[in-house]
């Protein structure tokens, strides 16, 4: 049952690659992302459960906090950069 967790996962993980790389909009490609790095989180938990590791939950704890700021860090930049307006101008 877990191994079709782990399969679902990594499904649905590529399916969020998809679209960061296809997203029409830079927040798209940003929301697919954090995403991502959240499947990845729930992907090391269950690999953690199927072998029996309690440390790997330290690691996907690590790996969330440093997924959230990383995102939020990302929109600053581009909330505060001109970026944003050469990004509307190519469109």
């Amino acid at each position: 049952m877990f191994a079709l967790t782990a399969i679902t996962l990594l499904v649905v993980m590529s399916m969020a690659l998809i679209r960061a790389f296809k997203g029409p909009t830079l927040y798209d490609r940003i929301l697919a992302v954090n995403n991502f790095g959240t499947k990845t989180v729930l992907l090391i938990a269950v690999i953690d459960f199927l072998a029996g590791r309690p440390d790997f939950l330290d690691i996907a704890i690590v790996y969330a906090l440093i997924n959230f700021i990383s995102v939020i860090g990302i929109l600053r930049f581009f909330e505060y950069s001109d970026t944003k307006r050469d990004l509307s101008e190519e469109s």
